[in-house]
C-alpha cells in the first residue's frame, strides 16, 4: 500500500525534474483523470500558474527563480509573482513611471496584453487615456495616474520616454544567447556586435552590455560609434585593382611570338 502522501511526493519529484509541466502530464504521473486531484496535489504545494500560454503551465514557488521585476520564464513560458496574467498586467501598469501602451507592455510581458488591460479598464481597476493617437493604461489612483500621465505628456512617445530604465527586456535565455553569440566572435567583431546591441537598447544602453558581457563600457561605446558611422574596414576583401594580375594579355603576346618561328 502506497504511503497517503506519495501522490505529493510524485507531483513535487516530477516538477523539480521538469521545472513546468501541464495539467495533462500531472494527470498521467498521478494516474488519474481527475482535474481536481491534481489541483489538491498542487494547492498543497504552493504552484503557480503561467501568465502566459494561456495560463497552460505549472510549477511550484519553490521552483520560479524571479527575477529584479518579478518575471521568470523558463522555455519562453512566463510565470508572475504576482499571479495570472491579469494581475499581472495591472501590477505593472501601477508600478509604471509613464502607464503603458499595450504594445510596451506586451513586449515586457512577451505576450499580448490588449484584452487583458481591455478587461482591467472595464472593471475599473486600471485608466486609459489616448495620447498621441494611441491608447495609454495608468493606475486607476488619482494621484499616482496624474504623475503618469504628466510623465507620459513630457515625452509623447515610447521613444522619447525610454521606458527601457523600468523594465530589462532580456529575458533570461536571451542573455544566456547573446553571451553564447558573443564568445564565439574575434575582437574587434565582439566590439561592433556590442555596440550594436547598445544602440538596440537606446540610452543606457552602453552599460547594460558592459555588465552583461563584462567587458568596459567605453569599449562598447566605441563599438557602437563604428556601426552608426559605417566607418568599418572588412577584413579580407580585396580594394579594386588588387590581387592577381591577368593573364590574358601575356597569353596573346606568347602566341604572336610562336607563329614567327
Amino acid at each position: 500500500m502506497k504511503p497517503k502522501n506519495a501522490n505529493l511526493i510524485a507531483v513535487e519529484k516530477f516538477l523539480k525534474q521538469n521545472k513546468i509541466a501541464t495539467l495533462d502530464q500531472l494527470k498521467e504521473e498521478l494516474e488519474t483523470s481527475s482535474t481536481m486531484t491534481v489541483f489538491r496535489k498542487l494547492k498543497s504545494l504552493q504552484y503557480l500558474t503561467s501568465y502566459s500560454h494561456r495560463g497552460k503551465y505549472y510549477t511550484l514557488n519553490s521552483i520560479a527563480e524571479f527575477n529584479e521585476i518579478g518575471l521568470w520564464s523558463f522555455h519562453s513560458i512566463g510565470f508572475s509573482k504576482y499571479g495570472n496574467l491579469i494581475e499581472t498586467a495591472k501590477e505593472f501598469i501601477e508600478q509604471s513611471k509613464a502607464g503603458f501602451s499595450a504594445h510596451e507592455l506586451s513586449q515586457i510581458l512577451n505576450t499580448e496584453v490588449k484584452h487583458p488591460l481591455l478587461r482591467l479598464f472595464q472593471q475599473k481597476r486600471i485608466y486609459r487615456e489616448k495620447i498621441a493617437n494611441r491608447y495609454i493604461y495608468f493606475a486607476w489612483h488619482a494621484e499616482k495616474r496624474k504623475q503618469q500621465i504628466n510623465i507620459r505628456k513630457i515625452g509623447a512617445s515610447q521613444d522619447e520616454l525610454n521606458i527601457s530604465h523600468e523594465v530589462d527586456f532580456f529575458r533570461d535565455e536571451l542573455k544566456a544567447a547573446i553571451i553564447l553569440f558573443y564568445s564565439l566572435l574575434n575582437e574587434k567583431q565582439r566590439r561592433l556586435y556590442a555596440g550594436l546591441e547598445s544602440f538596440k537598447l537606446g540610452h543606457g544602453g552602453d552599460k547594460k552590455i558592459a555588465e552583461l558581457l563584462g567587458i568596459d563600457s567605453h569599449t562598447v561605446a566605441k563599438g557602437r560609434r563604428e556601426i552608426l558611422g559605417g566607418d568599418i574596414q572588412t577584413e579580407g576583401v580585396r580594394k579594386k585593382g588588387s590581387g592577381r594580375k591577368a593573364t590574358e594579355k601575356k597569353f596573346q603576346k606568347s602566341s604572336s611570338e610562336s607563329k614567327k618561328f
